[in-house]
Order: structure tokens, then C-alpha cells, then sequence
């Protein structure tokens, strides 16, 4: 699925972790944020979307990617964008329709016999 490169903005910040004293000087974390809304996805996939995001999307529908796990701006930039892909395919695909199945006749004999031993034993019990 192609993504509109308008419906995306990045926002930079100063991440933690590795980097030494590079971490409190240059803001290499990113923020991206995609606008689902106007990305006009269908209603199916936006609704999977967002099932899929769970706290990562905001009540007005934007979707928030941070990553902070490279040292540089270009790599969590391109780590985040490929985050939203993996997201937006995940989204495209429908979940599997379940198939009722009924138990097999070996295991609801296996079920009863265990349910008569139980009983039996039970039975045996006191005077």
C-alpha cells in the first residue's frame, strides 16, 4: 500500500539510551505522526487500524510511531516509517473467518470414562 507523504509529519526530540554525550546535545529520537483520517483508507482497514494501534492513536485519529533505537536521526526515521508499513499491511489483511469444529468421538469417550472414573471414585468414599 502506497502511503501519501502528506498525511505523515516527523517531529525530532532528544532520545535516551546509547550516545554518550551526543544523547543531550542532538535530538535524534523521532515522532512520526500519521493522520489517518485524511490518508482515505478504507472504512475496514481504518477500523483495523486502529484496533491494531490500541494507545498509539490519538481521539482525533493520528497515529504516533516514536522510535529512539538508532543513533541517528536517518535510521529512526526510516525505522518509524517502516514500523507504520508492517502496521498498515497487518491493517489490509481481514482476519481469518473461525470454523466451528465439533470434539472428536475418541476424545468425548475419553471425557465420559474420566468423568465415570471420577464418579466411581467419589462413590467409594465415606461408609
Amino acid at each position: 500500500m502506497k502511503i501519501p507523504q502528506e498525511t505523515i509529519t516527523y517531529e525530532y526530540f532528544r532520545a535516551s539510551g546509547p550516545g554518550g554525550q551526543n544523547v543531550n546535545k542532538v535530538s535524534t529520537a523521532v515522532r512520526l505522526r500519521f493522520d489517518v483520517a485524511s490518508a482515505n483508507l478504507p472504512y475496514a482497514i481504518q477500523t483495523r487500524l486502529e484496533n491494531l494501534a490500541g494507545n498509539k492513536m490519538t481521539k482525533e485519529g493520528i497515529l504516533i510511531i516514536e522510535s529512539s533505537q538508532y543513533r541517528t536521526r536517518n535510521r529512526n526515521q526510516a525505522e518509524a516509517y517502516v514500523r507504520l508499513e508492517s502496521m498498515l499491511e497487518r491493517a489490509e489483511k481481514p482476519p481469518k473467518k473461525r470454523r466451528k469444529t465439533k470434539p472428536t468421538r475418541a476424545s468425548v469417550k475419553k471425557r465420559v470414562d474420566a468423568k465415570k472414573r471420577r464418579s466411581n471414585v467419589k462413590k467409594l468414599r465415606g461408609r
